[in-house]
């Protein structure tokens, strides 16, 4: 069985459902339980509420057709939050505070000895199980480097939109309360992925295929559709998520997601015709 953790708010139904399917259609059949994070965060912003279960129930009936053994478990996380991230001063960061929800994950029992985090801007272009299968014993996590972190922080600072866990190892050396403690203590460049950097204590590096935050090549296993800079036809940044059909098309000219999308949005549409 393979376990993966999502976060986010109802906002993340079209980046969770592209990046589930992208996992379905790219790799050979397996048993998944998915976890998402969720919290109700409506006194910074009408729309941080949790995911409905209503979310939770059509995605089951998703992932089931692929595998009835499969399951999306929704777990809230708000009293986690609020108890130890209240106005904490990265709780406005340049990120949404989502983004900061993972770092309960060893609070959380139903948590598995190993769990493979992502971001929602992600999409699998080759068999989850090269990433999944990478051995993580005596490690924390394995993260492949951040494009633009290992030029403006340190050569291995890594992007944490795919971090594959160790949760016993996680556990035993307090990485998740060591990041807790950073996030709360101070506002860093980075917020959550920051705090994870500082309080790690072993990481295994992997290679950029892992976590692929500007190229699509035949090698990439993940593309991380994350906020990246552009020189044509001037200086300039976007954040095209895979979700953004026509942008993939026109700017990337990517066409490889194309059996995905097919799928995504026929989805899409029977969900919404739902009145979601």
């Amino acid at each position: 069985m393979i376990s993966l953790l999502y976060c986010g708010n109802e906002g993340v139904f079209d980046g969770v459902l592209t990046s589930l399917l992208s996992i379905f259609k790219r790799s050979t059949p397996e048993t998944y339980r998915i976890y998402i994070f969720t919290m109700s965060l409506t006194r910074i912003k009408d729309t941080y509420t949790p995911i409905s279960d209503k979310l939770i129930a059509f995605l089951n009936r998703v992932v089931k057709s692929y595998n009835p053994e499969n399951e999306v478990m929704k777990i809230d996380v708000t009293d986690f939050y609020e108890a130890d991230f209240h106005k904490c001063p990265n709780e406005g960061a340049y990120c949404s505070p989502y983004t900061l929800i993972r770092l309960f994950a060893d609070k959380v029992e139903a948590i598995p000895d190993k769990v493979l985090y992502l971001d929602t801007d992600i999409m699998f272009n080759r068999d989850v199980h090269l990433l999944w299968d990478i051995d993580v014993d005596g490690y924390e996590y394995a993260a492949a480097r951040d494009h633009y972190g290992k030029f403006l922080c340190y050569p291995n600072f890594v992007n944490a939109g795919v971090l594959l866990f160790n949760m016993k190892k996680c556990r035993e050396t307090g990485l998740f309360e060591k990041a807790r403690y950073w996030i709360k203590k101070k506002k860093l460049t980075f917020a959550d992925q920051s705090a994870i950097a500082r309080a790690t204590t072993k990481k295994k590096m992997i290679a950029q295929r892992f976590n692929d935050q500007k190229f699509l090549h035949k090698s990439t296993v993940v593309r991380h559709f994350s906020k990246r800079l552009f020189y044509l036809p001037y200086p300039h940044t976007d954040n095209i998520k895979q979700y953004h059909i026509d942008k993939v098309h026109k700017v990337f000219k990517y066409h490889a997601f194309d059996d995905i999308y097919e799928e995504y949005l026929a989805l899409k549409k029977e969900y919404e015709s739902q009145g979601a």
